[in-house]
């Protein structure tokens, strides 16, 4: 407070006694680890947010992949960001349970899995098929009563509302030499795995339950989204830059694309760039959200 008082004509502060020196130390400590700090000014009240607010990024991992592809980032973001990932029935640490083909009963299973979890503000990522399922959680978790996203990011697809082209021939089960037809045309799975029947074995039915979830998928009318959505494309993916525009049909809030080198798994081909793009659009909405709270 000393840089408040100078030039006030407050006078300086007595000598404290060593037990409130005591008791005024810990009042600061709990000042500092607040999530506010105030200043007033007159009749006006600024509110500065503090470094450490913390936000929760719950990501949703694409077709055939389990939540571990975003284990790693944990380790590369902010100490303000909790990364999340979110594991699917039938992969992973769930792989016991039914593997699902209706987005929308995933996606509420899932938000009200997590709706009791969250205890801070929250934002959605997710790739390819991850993507469209984040949106869902959106719409899930405000019709369980809930808050929205404080932003949603939507990566390597295109919007729900135009995917007539991008999953033709999804709707119905493919075989596995198609499945792994389809691996190699995505460039993401080495010739070794493909080879290896064992993994295949684990892996195709899947990759095949996720692929009838996205060819079935059929757009609904229902009220917008408010938050913020944040489109990522790679410039050499399949979704072209219609279909990733027609994200901003989502939502009444704002909305921005991302363009990064790379074909359909960019998100791994340039990480650093990806996390570069998330947290700065998060740090900016995570202080929008921490003030629009206590004003």
């Amino acid at each position: 407070m000393t840089s408040l008082l100078q030039g006030t004509g407050y006078p300086p502060r007595p000598e404290l006694k060593q037990g409130t020196k005591r008791r005024r130390a810990n009042l600061s400590r709990r000042l500092t680890n607040s999530r506010r700090s105030l200043c007033v000014h007159g009749d006006r009240r600024l509110f500065k947010v503090n470094a450490v607010t913390k936000l929760t990024l719950l990501c949703l991992p694409y077709s055939g992949a389990s939540a571990m592809v975003y284990s790693r980032w944990r380790r590369k973001v902010p100490e303000w960001l909790e990364v999340q990932p979110v594991e699917l029935p039938g992969r992973g640490a769930r792989f016991g349970e039914p593997l699902h083909t209706d987005m929308r009963a995933l996606a509420l299973q899932l938000a009200n899995e997590q709706n009791a979890r969250l205890g801070a503000p929250y934002a959605l990522f997710g790739h390819s098929l991850g993507a469209l399922l984040a949106c869902e959680m959106a719409h899930a978790f405000r019709a369980l009563g809930g808050p929205e996203p404080v932003a949603l990011f939507a990566s390597g697809t295109a919007a729900p509302t135009l995917r007539a082209d991008y999953d033709r021939g999804f709707a119905e089960p493919k075989t596995d030499a198609q499945l792994i037809d389809q691996l190699r045309t995505l460039n993401g799975t080495s010739e070794e795995v493909l080879a290896n029947e064992e993994l295949m074995s684990l892996t195709l039915p899947i990759l095949r339950a996720d692929f009838l979830m996205c060819g079935r998928f059929q757009p609904v009318q229902r009220p917008l989204l408010n938050c913020p959505v944040h489109v990522l494309g790679g410039k050499t993916d399949k979704a072209t830059t219609e279909q990733l525009i027609g994200w901003s049909k989502e939502t009444h809030g704002s909305f921005s694309v991302d363009m990064l080198a790379g074909g359909h798994f960019f998100i791994h081909e340039h990480e650093a760039k990806v996390l570069r793009v998330i947290k700065d659009q998060l740090d900016v909405h995570r202080r929008r959200h921490a003030m629009a709270a206590t004003a």
